[in-house]
């Protein structure tokens, strides 16, 4: 829990939490899809996490989908005291593994209550809107109708706050007029910083930015100084990506994922290595390789 701590928390609505937090996606099968192939094992990371002092976990009911929810509160509930679990709704999955979009009214209600019903609480804590607008990143659309309707299950008590997930500035401006927004959650990594801009934008709103995909996309080049310089620090290049961005900026909250106790206590280990000036400036060059 030492090296957690050392990486400071932030606020997440009315919560404060470690800045290193744990994501579920990868303890669903192939694909995101299906039961786990070692149901124990997930169980166990799940547990690892918490007991290391994880306070924050990401999931989704359609990461399975239920499977993941379902994993969360077996291997969890009754929650511990000040443990956040963050969820998102918007989208659900096709017979054939797709990832498509669930905007109406009638699918995000349905959507709420699968949660709540899959994680045995009566109330979530966070729930992000992913935009599927388009699927492979943010594209600017409306997003009035979608967020009213969450923003009206939050003053039912069914949520606690909003958050938002594949969104634009524009999104978040609009989101905010209807109800506050708590965390943005979009890619973000070294060698992907159009968020840049963002990043800055919440920081000074006080609102959490959480980063997915941390490794995802990186050239051979890229890969090459990203491995160099975590071979100096005596770290892994997930270690090193994840340092960097809580360098980054005192806003971001990371989620990285895994089905393994060992990698999850190496990027757990991330919150208490250091980067020096000079590793933090060949890290910012990646995005301009890019």
């Amino acid at each position: 829990m030492a090296a957690l701590e050392k990486s400071g928390s932030y606020a997440l609505g009315d919560r404060t939490v470690k800045r290193l937090g744990y994501g579920a996606m990868q303890l669903a099968g192939p694909g995101v899809y299906g039961p786990p192939k070692d149901h124990g094992g997930a169980l166990a990371v799940l547990r690892a996490a918490v007991a290391a002092g994880v306070d924050h976990i990401d999931t989704s009911d359609f990461y399975g989908p239920h499977v993941t929810n379902r994993l969360i509160a077996e291997a969890l509930a009754p929650y511990p005291d000040g443990l956040v679990i963050v969820t998102k709704v918007g989208a659900k999955r096709g017979e054939d593994k797709s990832w498509n979009p669930a905007f109406a009214p009638d699918q995000l209600e349905a959507a709420v209550h699968d949660n709540l019903r899959n994680l045995k609480v009566d109330q979530l804590d966070v729930v992000n809107l992913r935009v599927m607008i388009d699927v492979h990143g943010p594209a600017e659309g409306s997003i009035e109708a979608p967020f009213a309707v969450l923003a009206d299950l939050r003053r039912r008590g069914l949520i606690r706050h909003l958050g938002l997930s594949n969104v634009t500035s524009a999104q978040v401006a609009e989101a905010r007029k209807i109800a506050p927004v708590v965390c943005v959650q979009n890619q973000y990594n070294l060698a992907h910083r159009g968020d840049d801009a963002l990043v800055d934008e919440l920081a000074r709103e006080n609102i959490a930015y959480v980063p997915f995909f941390p490794l995802g996309g990186f050239s051979p080049l890229q890969s090459s100084t990203l491995s160099g310089v975590a071979e100096t620090l005596g770290a892994t290049p997930m270690q090193a990506a994840l340092a960097w961005l809580l360098r980054r900026s005192a806003n971001i909250l990371l989620i990285p994922g895994t089905s393994s106790t060992t990698h999850l206590a190496e990027n757990l280990a991330a919150a208490d290595l250091e980067l020096p000036a000079d590793a933090a400036a060949e890290l910012d060059g990646v995005a301009d390789a890019s």
